[in-house]
């Protein structure tokens, strides 16, 4: 058949047929007497082989190497050919992430889609220096898309830059409280904590709703973190995490004033009290979370506090019964 029909059938244009020619890929069986080239069905296989391997990923010369080398071995190459593969993968979702990030900023103008480029790119740099300049100016006109920075700001280790980000963050809205309740779920305790610290210095009910589950979370840290950072917002679920906090000696001055805050509220101060005097109670406690406790009983106001310190005062560990007769003594 000709190369015209040869076309038709294998969908390949004559063009590269001519050029799988000149490669050395498909040579015709003959000619015909006018000099036109003459494929046979064999052919005509080949050429749908070099489409199958090209189909792959294949180059034209590794192409050639697996139809006429005998000694090939595809193995190697196929795992090139994944490897790369999946960089291509990566390399198009980064850009498509880009893109629709740039677009849900809205851009006026190109000027404002190239300042979102640059911002984009400046938080996704190496330097640390580069990555707060970026932070420091991203609410600028708006020019980052909240995702954006949530995103950085769960992968950012340096300490300067995670704080410009949930500056940044907290600037921007109650929508950043969703994108980082995310964070709580993933796999890395320290993307868990980046993203319970950012939640923590978010304002509204939003993230003091994502905060309140946190309190039930597996991970002791991010329960802790969550505890500490509502109690000044006077949500009395944390005070439990914060009183085994200071049995625990976890943070224990931190879980203190956050009881203290709490303990602003008349009602509140006799239920956070109560709750460190049952703890105070089982002779089994170590000498340590005694004097923990009852020297956070020290700043809760209210009578259950009082008489309890008062009954501390006469305690036989005497570092217990000087902070409670101190504390007492306060009180007038």
């Amino acid at each position: 058949m000709l190369i015209g029909e040869v076309a038709r059938r294998s969908g390949v244009s004559a063009r590269m047929l001519r050029h799988y020619e000149s490669l050395g890929l498909v040579r015709p069986t003959g000619r015909t007497e006018g000099g036109y080239r003459e494929y046979a069905e064999e052919d005509v296989r080949r050429i749908f082989h070099i489409e199958s391997l090209r189909s792959l990923g294949l180059s034209l010369r590794d192409v050639g190497r697996a139809l006429d080398d005998p000694g090939f071995a595809p193995a190697e190459l196929v795992d090139d050919l994944i490897r790369g593969t999946r960089e291509r993968i990566a390399a198009e979702t980064e850009l498509l992430t880009r893109l629709r990030r740039i677009g849900a900023a809205e851009p006026a103008g190109w000027e404002e889609v190239l300042r979102s480029v640059a911002l984009l790119q400046a938080l996704g740099s190496a330097s640390a220096r580069t990555r707060h300049r970026a932070a420091l100016s991203a609410t600028e006109d708006a020019a980052v898309p909240v995702e954006a920075l949530a995103e950085a700001v769960l992968g950012e280790s340096d300490p300067n830059v995670a704080g410009a980000l949930r500056w940044a963050l907290a600037q921007a809205g109650e929508e950043a409280s969703g994108l980082l309740a995310e964070g709580l779920g993933a796999p890395s305790a320290e993307v868990r904590l980046r993203a319970v610290r950012s939640l923590a210095e978010l304002p509204g009910a939003a993230a003091t709703a994502v905060l309140r589950d946190a309190l039930t979370h597996p991970d002791a840290a991010v329960r802790g973190h969550a505890a500490r950072a509502l109690g000044p917002r006077g949500v009395a679920e944390a005070a439990p995490v914060l009183v085994d906090m200071i049995v625990e000696g976890t943070k224990d001055a931190d879980a203190a004033d956050a009881l203290g805050a709490l303990a602003t509220d008349p009602a509140s101060a006799d239920r956070i009290a109560a709750a460190l005097v049952d703890r105070l109670a089982p002779d089994t406690l170590e000498a340590p979370a005694r004097r923990r406790l009852t020297q956070a009983l020290v700043d809760i106001p209210g009578p259950v506090a009082t008489r309890a310190l008062t009954a501390l005062s006469d305690d036989p560990d005497r570092p217990v019964a000087l902070t409670a007769a101190y504390a007492l003594h306060r009180r007038g």
